[in-house]
């Protein structure tokens, strides 16, 4: 097996997913790569300006919102000992811009937590499926640990449960 050379970790930030981040800690260390981390805000809570102007202390939550979340990728930047010029806060779909930014930094691991709830998302999570069948170098999707419960119910019913879990690396 090539060895790793440049690995992107992507976050969904407030909650990554400690066993994400440590795992993708690990395969860095392992393969002396270059580790990256992505946060991609999908969307700011805005209210609706059908009837009115914005309020400004909405205005100021969203702010404080994306400071925190901003304050929360450093602080997960330096756990890692990630180069600050590799530490990306983007807006945009997830999954897109997951694969746009491994693609124009030559990243070739994707490590993603999966935390999908219906259809093939229910296994994946859309933006681990969206970054599976859209990007170029290898992805690992990364089961969140908060999930275990859910992943117990899916079969119910049916006599069948479907179960993805990564091999440990």
């Amino acid at each position: 097996m090539d060895s790793y050379q440049h690995i992107l970790l992507a976050v969904d930030l407030p909650t990554p997913g400690d066993h994400v981040i440590q795992k993708a800690r690990h395969l860095a260390n392992v393969f002396h790569a270059k580790l990256s981390i992505i946060h991609v805000l999908d969307n700011i809570p805005m209210p609706d300006t059908a009837y009115g102007t914005i309020i400004p202390l909405y205005h100021d939550s969203s702010y404080e919102l994306l400071e925190a979340e901003k304050s929360r990728l450093m602080q997960i930047g330096d756990q890692l000992n990630v180069d600050r010029a590799c530490r990306w806060m983007v807006w945009g779909v997830p999954g897109q811009e997951i694969v746009r930014i491994a693609a124009q930094e030559h990243v070739d691991l994707i490590i993603v937590g999966s935390h999908g709830r219906h259809g093939l998302a229910l296994l994946l999570g859309s933006t681990a499926n969206s970054v599976l069948h859209h990007a170029t170098c290898d992805v690992m999707a990364i089961r969140l640990q908060d999930e275990t419960a859910h992943k117990q119910s899916i079969g119910k019913g049916s006599g069948h449960s479907i179960t993805l879990n990564p091999k440990t690396v």
